[in-house]
């Protein structure tokens, strides 16, 4: 498998992730549409001009979709039997259409699943940057991984 067996996942353990997407326009207008979020914010460039971003920004959803997505070639495929829950989500500075997002993983802690011998539970920080280096999404998601099959 691709993604990383919970044996193979130790706290401390960072992975800088080679994939990263622009997000345009049409991904940030979908995704509002998809989720029903009216904010004018993300969808109305006249009302989002008056704010201090001076344009639209993307929805924050879309933003930690996208940096746990872009984690899970080198983490999760074919190893990961669930996500368990999402925390600590903050969005320290905006993203705009054209932005660019690039993610690195810290591996923050890791134990076996009292009910599951043949798994475990690992923490994962996600951080997602712009083009800059900004930070614009941190999320801590739990997850529950398989073991390395014997």
């Amino acid at each position: 498998m691709a993604g990383k067996y919970y044996d193979e996942l130790e706290p401390g353990m960072t992975f800088k992730h080679d994939l990263a997407r622009t997000i345009t326009e049409a991904d940030n207008v979908l995704f509002s549409s998809l989720t029903l979020n009216t904010q004018p914010l993300h969808i109305n460039e006249d009302f989002a001009s008056k704010t201090q971003f001076k344009q639209r920004i993307v929805n924050g959803l879309l933003t930690m979709s996208l940096i746990v997505g872009i984690s899970v070639n080198d983490l999760t495929v074919g190893t990961i039997i669930a996500n368990l829950g999402y925390e600590n989500v903050v969005h320290p500075n905006p993203v705009f259409h054209g932005d660019t997002i690039y993610v690195e993983t810290e591996v923050v802690a890791r134990r076996e699943s009292k009910s599951r011998p043949e798994a475990g539970i690992v923490t994962l920080k996600h951080i997602g940057r712009n083009q800059h280096g900004v930070v614009v999404c941190e999320v801590t998601r739990s997850a529950l991984f398989l073991k390395r099959p014997t």
